[in-house]
Order: structure tokens, then sequence, then C-alpha cells
């Protein structure tokens, strides 16, 4: 059944804003201090999406056999690591502000989901996004699972007082794609970001926007079909 996109949920990493740069900084010089070669920005890409702890692991283990440290102690170097940089390589990606700016004039609701620890992310959506007004922007927090469970986007919901299967939840990961199948939400892979078509078609994406201005066409068209939308709740 058609349905009619009434609200928006934005990843941020690799969907709003090309970070790669600061998060591979961050993490190289983690590895540094390790005495272990650095790795490319690509390569960071495939790292990230899952949070800090698991950016961390996947970032050594691809050096070493084990961590050398406590995986927590590994965390805060890299957050410590990443609070010095203050999103200063961070870009909005080309025509992202001309999405927002069209979302806005079509009256939708909008918010900012991401696994990036829940400061960091506001602060980055302040400084690249400050002048755009987001019901809600939240990250990884304590004691609400990361994406892909749903929690999260499920308070988001209750925040935007929109059905969640009524709501677009974008992004450029298996993960988002992965939160909007579990929380009934209407998926839409960003192709510009992180992650390839292959790997998001392979996650369950069946709806895909290869540019931002794709996600105001949408829009425009007044519904979607239910097929894009994971289940029935």
């Amino acid at each position: 059944m058609p349905l009619r996109i009434d609200a928006l949920i934005f990843d941020l990493d690799g969907t709003l804003a090309d970070s790669i740069a600061d998060i591979g900084t961050a993490m190289n010089a983690v590895l540094k201090s390790l005495s272990l070669e650095p790795h490319s920005l690509d390569a960071y890409k495939r790292f990230v999406g899952e949070g800090a702890e698991n950016l961390v692991r996947r970032s050594i283990l691809a050096r070493v056999p084990e961590l050398p440290e406590p995986v927590t102690e590994l965390c805060e170097a890299y957050r410590a690591e990443y609070a010095k940089l203050e999103h200063e390589s961070s870009t909005l990606y080309p025509g992202i502000e001309a999405m927002l700016e069209g979302v806005v004039l079509r009256r939708r609701k909008m918010a900012v989901l991401s696994n990036k620890r829940d400061d960091f992310t506001k602060h980055l959506v302040a400084q690249a996004l400050g002048r755009f007004s987001f019901v809600d922007v939240r990250g990884e927090r304590e004691g609400v699972p990361r994406k892909p469970d749903p929690t999260a986007a499920f308070e988001l919901a209750l925040e935007l007082n929109v059905l969640p299967e009524r709501i677009g939840f974008v992004g450029d990961t298996p993960i988002d794609v992965k939160t909007a199948r579990n929380a009934g939400m209407i998926s839409l892979a960003a192709l510009w970001g992180f992650r390839t078509r292959d790997e998001l078609e392979a996650a369950g994406a069946s709806s895909f926007l290869t540019k931002p201005a794709d996600l105001l066409a949408i829009l425009d068209a007044g519904q979607i079909s239910r097929q894009v939308c994971w289940g029935s709740r």
C-alpha cells in the first residue's frame, strides 16, 4: 500500500556529513601510539557505522591478532584524539543544504540519529547544520542500544509525533537499512556515502538516492510504495 512520508530521520556520518577524514586522523593517531601502521581514509569507510568500540576493534585487529589494551581504554584514547580535531575536516556532502532546505519548504519534520557519541553528534550538527531546525538530534547514549536496534528510532518517532511507517530513514550503511527494517520505517539508502549499492542491496535496501535531490523528488511524488517500508507493525 502506498504511504506518504511525513517525517525524516537522517544518519549523520556518510549521509549528511563526510567526516571520514576526522575519524581516520583520530584513529590513526591511536594506531601510531601503539606503533601500528595507519590505515588509508578509504579503509575507514568499512570500519565505521556501529559505534566507536567497533571502529577501534576493527582498526586495530586489521593490524594485529588481538587488542593490546582493554577496548574501553582504546576507545577513550580514540575519543580524546577525535575531540581535539573539533570536526575541522568534516564537511557537508554537495547538495545536502539544498536538500534540507527543500524538506523544510515541504513542511516535513526532521531528526538525526547517529551511532557517533551523543555529544559529538550534537556538536557536529550544530556546527555544520545549525541553521536547520531538527526536532531532535541523538547519538550514542548510555543505556540506549545502538542502531540497528530500533529503540532510539522509536523514541524519535514519538518526538516527531509521526507513525514509524510514515517516517523515511535516510542512511548510507547496511546498519541504517537494518534500523529502518527493525523500526518499520521507510528505508532510503544514500549512495553518496561510505558503502556501496551492492552492500546496501544485500542488507535489504530497495529504494536508493543517487544524489540528495532525489529525496525531494520522492516527497514531491506524494507517496512511496509499501515495498520499501520493512514489515508491518
